[in-house]
């Protein structure tokens, strides 16, 4: 017997407080690190929920974990950033919705990979080229991929923090150009027919612990010390780079 919590397919009670759980646990943790909580949200959804609608339920979910955080935090995004990363994003979802991609996921996830490991332990080539020119092929770069692998935000985090004077700066800007990727992917899926208004009380629900692992994670944030968030930071952006690369190095016979 198919199981309809609220009338959500194949969701039932502790399914849905489990994910709800794991929406303020990631949030939190996104918020003290500015990366990796979307990945970890999105392999645990995966777990439970049917591909089709993962990744549109996911991006909804992560816009309000990344409207959220800029909103508490909206006195440190760095502006200049913005409108260059909109008009990239614009074009990386238009070249990306009508196309079927040829290469194999585990070919993408390791390029990424090997991309990630060299901004974040090169900072001075994310800081290549003007800074309007970068965003905007940083944001079409970005949400091109993050329609087909989804959460993309650990590509972006090293070009943020390249530019960003202090971790406030970081977590900010990062989660407003991310919330503005999400709402050009949300608006290709519309337009390719994606239809997930049953998942609408399990996304409310996520969105709103996400919220709240937010609100306290800003106040972990504000206490850490800037040379400890940096060296979490590059930490955990290279163990998730090496995970991207195992990934591909396993689909492609080579582990």
């Amino acid at each position: 017997m198919e199981t309809q919590f609220l009338g959500i397919p194949n969701i039932d009670g502790l399914v849905f407080a489990g994910l709800a759980l794991a929406s303020f646990c990631t949030a939190f943790f996104g918020m003290i690190t500015g990366a990796g909580g979307g990945p970890i949200l999105l392999a645990l959804m995966a777990m439970v929920m049917p591909p089709a609608v993962l990744i549109p339920v996911h991006t909804v979910v992560q816009l309000g974990v990344g409207s959220s955080r800029a909103i508490m935090l909206w006195r440190f995004i760095l502006w200049p950033t913005m409108l260059p990363f909109l008009i990239g994003s614009m074009v990386g979802a238009a070249m990306a919705a009508p196309i079927f991609v040829n290469l194999p996921t585990a070919v993408l996830q390791g390029i990424v990979g090997l991309f990630i490991l060299l901004v974040a332990w090169m900072p001075a080539f994310g800081r290549m080229g003007p800074e309007k020119g970068r965003f905007a092929l940083l944001g079409c770069a970005m949400t091109f991929l993050a329609m087909f692998v989804s959460s993309m935000g650990s590509l972006l985090a090293p070009f943020v923090a390249s530019v960003s004077p202090d971790r406030r700066n970081y977590a900010s800007t990062t989660a407003a150009l991310m919330s503005m990727a999400h709402v050009i992917k949300l608006v290709a899926f519309g337009l390719m027919g994606f239809a997930i208004g049953a998942y609408l009380p399990l996304m409310a629900a996520m969105v709103a612990t996400a919220a709240a692992g937010n609100w306290l994670g800003r106040k972990v944030l504000f206490k850490l010390r800037e040379e400890v968030f940096r060296m979490v930071l590059k930490v955990l952006l290279t163990a998730l780079a090496l995970r991207l690369l195992w990934i591909a190095a396993r689909a492609g016979g080579v582990a």
